[in-house]
């Protein structure tokens, strides 16, 4: 089994209830949800013009492959209701691969760890409540240090 951090976030139609539908769903025989970090509201970045986010990650583990684990992924969140018909614009659920244990991928539908994961305080700072010492394989900061450096963004726990 792998440790594997997941972020999840919502900003179109009814935040709360998708989040926790989504926490449902991630639960099955191969993939153990150990813990979730608290919600965070936090303001879009790349589409500024569209409803705030709900952001959470959570810890899982899984028997399953990198590969296996984007695919059902994508299925939750196609169940949920997602349709990716804008970049960066509203979904009522995006459920990202932070970090897969230590592994480094480079595919071309999956990179881990997330190529953005140093620069988004909406994911730094619930991954920080949940592993503070956990280290990037890249760049071996902690998220600690990760978090510190990153200040440019409004997040608040809910």
């Amino acid at each position: 089994m792998k440790t594997v951090y997941l972020s999840l976030g919502s900003n179109s139609g009814d935040r709360d209830v998708l989040l926790a539908r989504a926490l449902e769903r991630l639960a099955s025989e191969d993939m153990r949800v150990v813990r979730a970090s608290a919600v965070y509201e936090t303001e879009p970045r790349d589409v500024p013009d569209q409803p705030w986010f709900l952001n959470q990650v959570i810890e899982i583990e899984t028997s399953l492959f990198p590969r296996q684990l984007l695919s059902r992924l994508q299925k939750i969140e196609l169940s949920l209701g997602r349709v990716r018909n804008q970049w960066k614009g509203p979904r009522t659920i995006d459920i990202d691969i932070l970090l897969y244990g230590d592994a480094i991928v480079s595919i071309p539908e999956l990179e881990i760890p997330h190529p953005r994961l140093t620069d988004r305080r909406f994911v730094l700072e619930p991954l920080a409540e949940l592993a503070p010492e956990l280290r990037h394989p890249r760049t071996r900061q902690s998220v600690r240090e990760m978090l510190a450096a990153v200040i440019n963004q409004k997040v608040h726990r809910v």
